[in-house]
């Protein structure tokens, strides 16, 4: 009895020692609060030149994602005005960033210049950000273009955490709206 006891307080043991480092390494691999978890907030606004994940070349160009460069250029005005023409096209568009996520840098809006109409960029697969001071930036971004609705819940975030504004706003509170999923960003200071 003495060794059926011993023998299962000793593989207790060894399954506890066991669990324990399984549970070390899935906190390792999990990443920081705020990391991807989109609802939550950065309190420290790094700046341009020292943001950690930033990579500026010689000429000051921020690069993010996917090299850009291999889609048709198209002027961002006119996608605007016709996004049917455009959508579900690999293109690349410039503009001015009037507007940014101030929680993550998870979107931007850009517009042509810095008063015209502005559409959302979004990046694909949350896969990288913007720097939390990109307002006032230009950019050069190569993605796609769609139209979507977004949900009441949707609008209501992009509103009250991160200082989105919308023209108009459907009865039911969702919003359709011209976006742009970008697969590459690079930025440049005014």
């Amino acid at each position: 009895m003495k060794k059926i006891l011993s023998l299962t307080f000793l593989t207790l043991v060894f399954a506890g020692i066991s669990s324990a480092q399984d549970s070390q390494k899935t906190e390792a691999k999990k990443p920081a609060k705020g990391e991807h978890g989109h609802m939550s907030k950065i309190t420290e606004r790094k700046p341009f030149e020292y943001d950690n994940a930033s990579v500026a070349d010689a000429k000051g160009v921020l690069k993010r994602g996917a090299g850009i460069g291999s889609a048709k250029k198209v002027s961002l005005a006119k996608a605007m005005k016709q996004p049917s023409k455009y959508e579900g096209n690999l293109v690349m568009v410039e503009g001015v960033i009037v507007r940014s996520c101030k929680t993550e840098g998870c979107w931007m809006e850009l517009a042509p210049a810095d008063n015209a109409k502005s559409v959302r960029v979004k990046f694909k697969n949350h896969a990288f950000f913007i720097p939390l001071d990109a307002t006032g930036m230009k950019a050069k971004v190569e993605g796609m273009i769609s139209v979507k609705t977004l949900t009441k819940a949707e609008v209501d975030h992009l509103i009250d955490e991160d200082g989105a504004k919308f023209e108009t706003r459907n009865a039911d509170g969702t919003v359709t709206e011209i976006s742009f999923e970008a697969t590459g960003v690079e930025l440049t200071k005014k």
